[in-house]
């Protein structure tokens, strides 16, 4: 057949295929056959569409307009006229609302048929790209079986409820309150999660979406405590939950209160109000805010009672405000002939950002046509518009209850200013060409210089990952670095420091852009000097701010002539009400601090205090069990004629708890010496005081047979019943005969270096852990140890890795150390534990001794 193809497959047909065959078979003939019928059903849907909007819509405004210049004086005639045409504009309405669900349901056969978006956007007049930006999300809802506002549930299904009757009980309690936002969280069945269900916000609670009780959060905490909270402004949330501050850095008042009936918890309440909210809730609203969540538990229990339980989507549903009136046609018409005659441009946007309506000067001044635009989100039919941007001010306005306006440059070089009127429903959106004296002429020439401080938007990853940064930071030192690291750049600071306070006083801790000498009249100042703006910011807990030298002068003087800076900020330190230190950032040039920076750098203040405080203790708890470790190993080891000595010990890099490894040299007489060598299991004050009785136990002992001498360690341990286990391993040396012996429990094989530098590992009869069984019994191996033979005892962190072999692990270190240059046995050591096959910090701690006998005896 040679080029011949199936028309719905594209393959090539058979040789054997007759001339007029179109098909591989029956199969294809059928579903090509569908698929025209559908596309001739969608072209149908066009033509109505076309029809109704360029003649029904016509000739509704005509007959509008006919009868707005009827006499005013209502007669018969007019009446009935007046009637007529509104009967025509509901009826064009009417029509144009069914072409376009037909053109929907067309498009979305054409899809399921597999039309591509370049043969469905020739059909409807435009490019396919802009066929698949109107129709592609109504497409891919109606493919997989969801709908806007999560999964609906299967047909005829009565398992569940879906959650959009809560929003009835919402808004009316943020009617009463005067609440911004308000949302519902829901426990799904089996997951210790709260979801956000219903919620009025939109984008703007998009980082809230989910709510785990044991987090640190209003929402959490109201359902862990079983108490409504409130948090009167932002710097209360910056200073109670920094996180949350961080995801919401606006001035902002939040109320959080359970959803429960009887022991029954259900899910959460929560609203939102402007930062302008007096400091104190009101009864009224506390009342409101009861009254609504005995509501909304009592519905959730008859609903679950009822074997239909209500569920959160799968993403939040957003219930539509209700409507005081409907508007007419003829006023509808007028509103649009309003808007045209505006000087400025008009769109519409939805909750998911979508363009809904857009007028002539809208679309001049961005470019594009309705077609290409309508049904679009802005960001994606703008491209040059920053998004992060968009959505900042988006939620600004949406909880403040005020206009937000920024700037854009379009590609065509212009500046356009946006203005942004959110509410529950959706954006209205202002656009104008940007004139120097608009309101956002100071952003708009701060970002043509460079000037602009990061929006919250553009901060926001950045702080986020601080805030992960900080979860890991072990130590105030820690601290000190990620924070500079990551704070300096996305502010563009240029000096850091932070002090602690300490036994009365504000002590530096550590410091970025600064030399010392600088800093050293400003370290350690009595938390009584309020003269010195780190602790009038730490005592009063309320941050200052100095936007230029002048501002600074009126308080410090001094400090603007010793620092060299323009501008400083200084933020309190503070966690659960207790001072933990202060925070500096300063500037080469002098700055504003807006509103929202003063936010943003109070949220993280927070985290910083938080991440500060956790360090302080480690670094307290640390020192306290390097003392304790120190306190239980020896300090020095005895001088043996005939024996060289060296000891290592390396405590774990993780974790802040003492170790249970130890090492030991006891000189018996003259020329016999015991060594031992132990590992308790876990690393906490538990096991370092039983690494103390086994110590003393085996040097009461000592001078015993090994076997005699781990069996009596043996039973002390199981007479304690710690429930902790030990190994050990003991050495009793003769130097007079060059002889040892050795006997073990359940540790890892000593290392015997020759003369000639040959190393084996030493192959003892194994002996059970000290502490499991009383009546366990050790068996003793005997060595000789000629002069210049080495004996490695250790423990398992220099060897052991995750996964690893014990036995290969040991068999290395025997070949590291037949490999070493004979050397003194203290670089010896050193080489050993710096012979290591970790990769990562050590999970564990390392004890080594290593005995060499000498010619001296």
């Amino acid at each position: 057949m040679g080029d011949v193809r199936c028309d719905w497959c594209d393959k090539p047909l058979p040789d054997e295929a007759g001339p007029n065959r179109r098909y591989c078979g029956p199969a294809h003939r059928q579903a090509a056959w569908r698929a025209r019928r559908r596309w001739e059903a969608g072209a149908q849907a066009r033509h109505a569409l076309v029809l109704a909007d360029a003649e029904l819509l016509s000739r509704a405004r005509t007959m509008s307009q006919d009868a707005a210049t009827q006499d005013p004086e209502p007669t018969a005639a007019t009446t009935g006229h007046g009637a007529a045409a509104g009967g025509h504009s509901a009826a064009a309405a009417e029509i144009l609302g069914l072409a376009e669900q037909l053109v929907r349901s067309a498009v979305l056969a054409d899809r399921q048929a597999g039309a591509d978006w370049t043969r469905i956007g020739a059909g409807l007049g435009m490019s396919g790209a802009a066929a698949r930006r109107r129709f592609g999300r109504m497409c891919a809802r109606g493919q997989d079986g969801r709908g806007a506002h999560g999964p609906s549930p299967p047909a005829g299904s009565t398992g569940s409820t879906g959650p959009e009757p809560l929003g009835a009980l919402l808004l009316p309690a943020m009617r009463e309150t005067g609440a911004s936002v308000g949302g519902i969280y829901l426990f799904p069945p089996g997951r210790p999660v709260l979801y956000l269900a219903v919620t009025t916000g939109g984008r703007t609670v998009s980082l809230w979406e989910r709510a785990e009780p044991a987090a640190v959060g209003p929402v959490s905490e109201a359902v862990r405590e079983q108490r409504l909270v409130w948090v009167a402004g932002h710097a209360e949330l910056a200073r109670r939950y920094p996180r949350t501050a961080l995801t919401l850095p606006y001035p902002v008042a939040v109320a959080a209160a359970p959803v429960t009936t009887g022991s029954t918890t259900w899910g959460a309440l929560a609203l939102l109000w402007p930062g302008t909210h007096p400091r104190l809730l009101s009864t009224h609203e506390r009342e409101v805010v009861s009254t609504a969540c005995r509501r909304v538990g009592a519905f959730l229990r008859q609903a679950a009672a009822h074997g239909r339980p209500v569920l959160p989507g799968e993403r939040p549903y957003v219930p539509d405000p209700p409507r005081t009136r409907t508007p007419g046609p003829a006023e509808a018409l007028a509103a649009v002939d309003l808007v045209d005659r505006l000087p400025e441009g008009c769109l519409a946007l939805d909750l998911d950002n979508r363009i809904t309506f857009i007028d002539a000067t809208a679309r001049d001044l961005i470019g594009g046509s309705a077609p290409d635009l309508l049904g679009v989100p802005l960001c994606e039919a703008l491209p040059w518009l920053d998004e992060p941007v968009l959505q900042d001010h988006q939620q600004a306005a949406t909880i403040s209850r005020r206009p937000a306006v920024f700037a854009a440059l379009c590609p065509e070089g212009r500046w356009l200013d946006f203005e942004l009127h959110p509410d529950v429903s959706g954006t209205t959106v202002r656009v104008y060409p940007a004139e120097d004296a608009g309101p956002a002429d100071h952003a708009r020439k701060a970002r043509r210089d460079g000037s602009l401080a990061p929006t919250r938007a553009r901060v926001l990853y950045d702080l986020m990952q601080l805030a992960a940064s900080l979860t890991q930071a072990v130590s105030v030192q820690d601290v000190v670095e990620l924070a500079a690291d990551q704070i300096m750049p996305t502010f563009d600071a240029q000096g850091f420091v932070l002090s602690v306070a300490e036994d009365g006083r504000l002590q530096i801790v550590g410091s970025r852009g600064y030399r010392d000498e600088v800093l050293r009249p400003f370290d350690g100042p009595p938390l009584t000097n309020r003269s010195a703006p780190t602790v009038r910011a730490l005592t009063t807990g309320v941050p200052l701010f100095f936007g230029s030298p002048q501002d600074m002068e009126r308080f410090r003087p001094d400090i603007p002539r010793l620092t060299g800076r323009a501008a400083w900020a200084f933020l309190p330190l503070i966690v659960s009400r207790r001072p933990v230190g202060c925070w500096v950032l300063s500037f080469d040039r002098p700055r504003p601090f807006g509103p929202d920076e003063r936010a943003v750098l109070t949220s993280l203040a927070g985290l910083i205090a938080q991440a500060l405080d956790r360090a302080r203790l480690y670094d307290t708890k640390h020192q306290l069990a390097h003392d304790l470790q120190s306190g239980l190993l020896p300090t020095t080891l005895p001088v043996v004629p005939g024996l060289d000595v060296a000891a290592r010990y390396l405590p774990a890099a993780r974790g802040m708890d003492v170790g249970g490894d130890f090492y030991d040299l006891i000189r018996l007489d003259a020329t016999t010496v015991a060594a031992a060598i132990g590992d308790v299991q876990g690393h906490n004050v538990h096991a370092a005081a039983l690494m103390g009785q086994i110590r003393t136990a085996v040097h009461v002992t000592a001078g015993a047979s090994p076997d005699m001498v781990l069996a009596r360690a043996n039973r002390l341990l199981t007479d304690f019943d710690p429930g902790l286990f030990a190994s050990c391993l003991y050495a009793h040396i003769d130097l007079a005969h060059h002889r040892a012996r050795l006997a073990t429990a359940g540790h890892p094989p000593p290392l015997l270096r020759h003369a000639d530098g040959r190393t084996e590992v030493l192959d003892l009869p194994p002996g059970l852990l000290l502490g499991i069984d009383s009546t366990a019994e050790y068996r003793t191996t005997e060595i000789p140890l000629p002069p210049d033979a080495l004996l490695a005892l250790y423990t398992d962190g220099l060897i052991e890795t995750p996964g690893g072999d014990i036995g290969e692990a040991a068999a290395d270190l025997a070949d590291h150390l037949a490999r070493a240059a004979d050397q003194p046995v203290a670089t010896l050591a050193d080489a050993l534990v710096r012979h290591t096959p970790h990769t990562d910090p050590r999970s564990d701690d390392v004890a080594l001794l290593l005995l060499r006998a000498t010619e001296g005896t």
